[in-house]
Parts: C-alpha cells; sequence; structure tokens
C-alpha cells in the first residue's frame, strides 16, 4: 500500500520536504497544506522587490514553474492545521482530516509582536507574508514619513526600499548597534554609515514607550529619550518566533522551537520537522536558525527521512540581505575565542573572517560574493588554512582549496 506523507507548512522547508519525499518515494501519496490560499512563493522578495514594485510574489513560486504539482505533490492551500491526532496519525484540518504514515512540520515563525504596537493597528504593519506586502506597498505609495521598529534585517531591508521610494526613514533600535544578532561591529558600522548616507535617521539604544493614533491618521511615538517620534507608518522588525503550537498542543517536545535529533525527528517517530520551527542539534547544542538556506537543505533531509531515509542534517549556516546596493552576507558557526581576520577589499567591499585553530569557522561579507563562496567550501571541507594568507588580498581563496586539493 502507498505510503501517506503530508507537510505541513508553505516555505522552503515545507515545499523542499515535500518534493524530496516524493523522489525518495515515488509511489507516496504526498500532501502539502499550507494556511495561505495560493502556491507557496519565495519570502526574500518582501522585503525589497516586491515592495518596489519589480516583482511579484507570484513569480517566485519555491517549487519552480508549474509549482508543486509538476512535483506530483497534492497541495491543500487555504487550509488550516487545528490538530494532530498521534494516536490515530490524523492532521485535522478545517478542510478536513488527512490521514499520514510520516507527517513533516514545518510552520516556519511568526511575528514578535510589539504589545504597544499590536497586529492590526492602523497604520502599523508587520511584514511576513505576501499579503502584508500588498498592504505595506498600498501604503507606502501616501507615505512621507515612515518609522522601522527594530533595525535588524527585515527592518533594513524595507528602510532601504522605502528611501529608494522616496520617503523619509527613521529607524529605532533598542541596541546599541545595528544587526547585533548577524554582524559583528566593523560589519554593522559599515553598513550603518550607507544607511546614513542614503538618508536613513538612525536611532540607537532607543525604545517606543507609547504610541498614540492622532486625528490625521499619523502615530505618534513616545520614544525612551522623552521625544516624540510622528510617522504616516510603522514597520515593525522586531524578530520572529517559532510557530510551534500545533506540535505542543499535540504533546510534542518543544523548547523555544520543536526538538528534533539528528536526522529531523522529533519525539514521536512518525514526526518530523524542519525550518525555522525547529531546535536542531548543532556543533555546540540543540541551536534554531532562520534563513533560507537552512529551511531548505534540513526540509530536503526531513523529506527523504519522512520517506524512508536515515539521512543526518549537517550544516554549514548562511544567510544573505540585500540593502541599496550592498550584499550582506555571512557563512559558518560563530565560535568563542576565534581569531578575528580582515581581509581588504576594494570599493564598497568588506570581508571580516574567524579562524578557529587552523580552521576557518566564519565569514562576514559586504559585496563579497565570489569570496564567500569559495570560503563556504574551505569550511564545508575543513580545510586547513594560513592566517597569512586570508589577510593578503592577493591570495585568492580558490588557490587555498586547490593547493589543499593537490
Amino acid at each position: 500500500m502507498a505510503r501517506n506523507i503530508v507537510v505541513i507548512g508553505g516555505g522552503p522547508a515545507a515545499v523542499f520536504a515535500a518534493m524530496e519525499a516524493k523522489k525518495k518515494d515515488a509511489a507516496a501519496n504526498v500532501t502539502l497544506v499550507t494556511e495561505e490560499s495560493c502556491e507557496p512563493y519565495e519570502k526574500p522578495p518582501l522585503s525589497k522587490a516586491v515592495l518596489l514594485g519589480k516583482a511579484r510574489a507570484e513569480d517566485a513560486p519555491v517549487a519552480g514553474k508549474g509549482g508543486v504539482a509538476a512535483h506530483g505533490i497534492a497541495l491543500k492551500a487555504g487550509a488550516r492545521c487545528t490538530a494532530i491526532d498521534r494516536t490515530r496519525r490524523v492532521v485535522v484540518t478545517d478542510a478536513g482530516a488527512l490521514p499520514y504514515d510520516a507527517l513533516v512540520i514545518a510552520t516556519g515563525s511568526l511575528m514578535r509582536e510589539v504589545p504597544l504596537l499590536p497586529i492590526g493597528m492602523p497604520g502599523v504593519h508587520y511584514l511576513r507574508t505576501d499579503a502584508d506586502a500588498r498592504a505595506l506597498k498600498t501604503d507606502l505609495a501616501g507615505c512621507k514619513h515612515l518609522a522601522v521598529i527594530g533595525a535588524g534585517v527585515i527592518g533594513l531591508e524595507v528602510a532601504a526600499s522605502a528611501v529608494e521610494l522616496g520617503i523619509k526613514v527613521t529607524a529605532v533600535e533598542i541596541a546599541p548597534r545595528i544587526l547585533a544578532r548577524v554582524c559583528d561591529k566593523p560589519t554593522g558600522a559599515f553598513v550603518l554609515a550607507e544607511h546614513q548616507r542614503r538618508g536613513v535617521a538612525v536611532l540607537l539604544n532607543m525604545s517606543v514607550t507609547g504610541a498614540t493614533s492622532q486625528a490625521d491618521g499619523r502615530i505618534a511615538l513616545m520614544m525612551s529619550n522623552g521625544e516624540t517620534l510622528v510617522a504616516d507608518l510603522i514597520v515593525v522588525g522586531t524578530g520572529v518566533k517559532p510557530n510551534d503550537a500545533l506540535a505542543a498542543a499535540a504533546g510534542l517536545n518543544v523548547q523555544d522551537g520543536i526538538v528534533v535529533d539528528a536526522q529531523c525527528r522529533t519525539s514521536d517517530e512518525a514526526i518530523f520537522a524542519a525550518g525555522d520551527v525547529t531546535r536542531f542539534p548543532g556543533p555546540h547544542g540543540l541551536v534554531r536558525l532562520e534563513n533560507w538556506r537552512h529551511g531548505l537543505d534540513q526540509g530536503a533531509v526531513a523529506g527523504r527521512n519522512a520517506a524512508g531515509a536515515s539521512e543526518a542534517y549537517r550544516t554549514v549556516p548562511s544567510f544573505w540581505s540585500e540593502q541599496f546596493d550592498l550584499y550582506l552576507q555571512g557563512v559558518g558557526w560563530p565560535v568563542a575565542n576565534a581569531t578575528p581576520i580582515s581581509r581588504p577589499l576594494p570599493g564598497k567591499s568588506l570581508l571580516s573572517l574567524e579562524l578557529d585553530g587552523a580552521h576557518l569557522s566564519y565569514a562576514l561579507g559586504v559585496n563579497a560574493q565570489k569570496d564567500l563562496a569559495a570560503i563556504r567550501r574551505l569550511i564545508e571541507r575543513r580545510i586547513p588554512v594560513d592566517p597569512a594568507e586570508l589577510a593578503d588580498p592577493n591570495v585568492p581563496f580558490a588557490a587555498m582549496l586547490k593547493a589543499k586539493a593537490s
């Protein structure tokens, strides 16, 4: 009898889990369930090209041309999963029950809501879905002053897009520097300088202590320094949290995310999980990652294992962000007490490296895509490197790969 594999979610982790499950077991009945009423689409463009009117979400389906159906997968769009009955092995949805032999949960993340600026408050936007992006794009058309709460990746991408639309932008960050979760101080300062050069006002060490809607539709924000910031629109970009309520209600092991083993298996042998919603074994204990590459790669492993494989998920994390003409990218696992190394690059480029003993552990660059592609392979293959060569811009990283491989 054909195996029934159900995948819950609409992001890259869910889509690649479904596609890889079908590849592993062509006879399986694979069903993808998503709350959004459309084909799963790529989300990175939402804060950039979609806001700028250069692209539409439907132009970039995660599964490629033809969508998931082209891969032999049944799509249940606009269906909300309300429960997982582990005893009967059934996913309960508002569109009916779906029996499963193996289940993959890839429900992603939810926005971290600021209580003073709740979701649904007029003039306040959170950006997670195509519907969110469309609503924000519409409102930006009449916006003169945008306030962005949170100077992380999403907040700064929105800020950059708004500036390109000719809108005045003020970014408010509670931390003493921008991008504190993903960047070292020099790289953060480099990106900050570009935002300021483009006209973004960045308020650091600042928080919102109150918010009041005004008669003209604008919002007055009371700041922690006692001043008031008045803006036409607010975009909140204060991070995300795992969307693990469904798993928790089903009695799975949940600890700020669904806990999985190296094979992406949960505390129930028939249920796997992947993407932003998971906590998985990293090199220094359980970890949760929030990026596109992780979702894709872990989703693929979870899908194959749900279809009968037994692969371990091992990853070299990476992320990227596009802000103005800056392409910010990081790769690897940061470690405590690593040796920092800086390599000079020409023009509007930057490259910072971290050395753990004889091996590269992490790299962070701006407009250094070619170098970082080679660095990723150095990290993945754990090729010993010379600190002097790392710092020398005349020694190509590709040469380090060839030298060790020969």
